[in-house]
């Protein structure tokens, strides 16, 4: 979460600098053509002969606007999208459980509240029988429920 936070504040402070530098050079950009017309005028040219009004420098300052005030919202969004939040299970009273439901049950929430059969199987290397015996008991318990994925199952905490 924190890290979002600095990345998009730090975007935000890139842009905020380059917003300064751009106005700055558009800035001596204006002033510079501003001596080069007057000069170019006293010959009494015709304003297509104006390098000036020839360059297309103003087109990149604008796009180059449009990039930063792009990156000032890419860097507001990230810093402000609310982060992922952990997810809530049905409130249960562990104290209810014995030793090997208890197991069981955490292993499923720390897998963010599902987790295949054989996972299970695995990870405790009990039986088949034992892990169906305990998963029957939660269930009864209305803890978590099995859905039917295949071969296997997948257990989902409620």
């Amino acid at each position: 979460m924190f890290e979002n936070k600095k990345t998009g504040y730090a975007i935000i402070g890139i842009a905020a600098l380059l917003i300064v530098l751009l106005t700055a050079i558009k800035i001596d950009n204006d002033s510079k053509s501003t001596v080069l017309c007057e000069k170019f005028y006293e010959t009494d040219h015709d304003m297509k002969e104006c390098p000036v009004h020839k360059s297309s420098f103003s087109w990149v300052i604008i796009l180059a606007y449009v990039i930063v005030f792009a990156m000032l919202g890419l860097g507001g969004y990230i810093a402000y999208i609310p982060a992922k939040t952990e997810k809530h299970f049905k409130n249960i009273d562990i104290s209810t459980l014995d030793d090997e439901e208890k197991m069981v049950y955490e292993l499923i929430k720390a897998k963010q509240g599902s987790a295949y059969q054989g996972e299970l199987i695995k990870e405790t290397q009990w039986g088949k029988v034992k892990i169906s015996r305990i998963l029957d008991k939660l269930e009864s318990k209305e803890i978590l429920e099995r859905k039917r994925r295949g071969m296997t199952n997948i257990i989902v905490l409620k």
